[in-house]
């Protein structure tokens, strides 16, 4: 019998809902939002796991390549998608959402999301903290200028670091 697995992550726990074939959820619980927890409850309590689906989030590319590494069936969703079909359900709870996801999973009206590897991540995580390291220094750069005009000192263009120091120093230091 085929069954089905919905995951409704937040920071510290994810709540699970698996269900079979025809809907009947089969089992609820919590656990730790971490690939090697998940993965050990669903081989512990899923034999026969068709498919797992979790939405797109903070923590789901993290989990999404844990548990594909954990040899998981796992398809992450669209959250915008997926928030029409849970927000139509009476209550609206983690458990409850988990249980939307399970039966997304099942019939498979879903939409698929493409994940990055993590590589991909990692340069584009290096690639913005480039790009934040030099608007800072950009902008102490401008302090700095502006504070000098407050005591009548204008540094000008100065492109390279050799020269913006010499003036300075000139600035700070003057030769008598």
């Amino acid at each position: 019998m085929s069954i089905y697995a919905g995951l409704d992550v937040s920071d510290k726990t994810t709540h699970i809902c698996v269900v079979d074939v025809d809907g009947k959820v089969l089992r609820r619980d919590v656990a730790a939002s971490d690939p090697d927890a998940l993965a050990k409850w669903l081989n512990r309590h899923c034999a026969s796991l068709e498919r797992v689906v979790l939405e797109t989030g903070t923590l789901s590319t993290f989990l999404y390549h844990g548990l594909v590494e954990r040899g998981v069936a796992i398809e992450c969703i669209c959250a915008r998608h997926a928030k029409g079909v849970l927000s139509a359900r009476v209550n609206k709870s983690d458990v409850h959402d988990a249980e939307g996801l399970a039966q997304l999973a099942r019939t498979g009206w879903y939409k698929r999301v493409h994940m990055k590897a993590s590589a991909t991540h990692i340069d584009r995580a290096a690639l913005r903290i480039r790009a934040q390291l030099i608007t800072a220094r950009t902008s102490m750069a401008n302090q700095l200028r502006g504070l000098l005009k407050l005591f009548g000192l204008r540094m000008g263009t100065a492109r390279t670091p050799g020269r913006r120091a010499e003036r300075l120093t000139s600035f700070l230091c003057p030769v008598p």
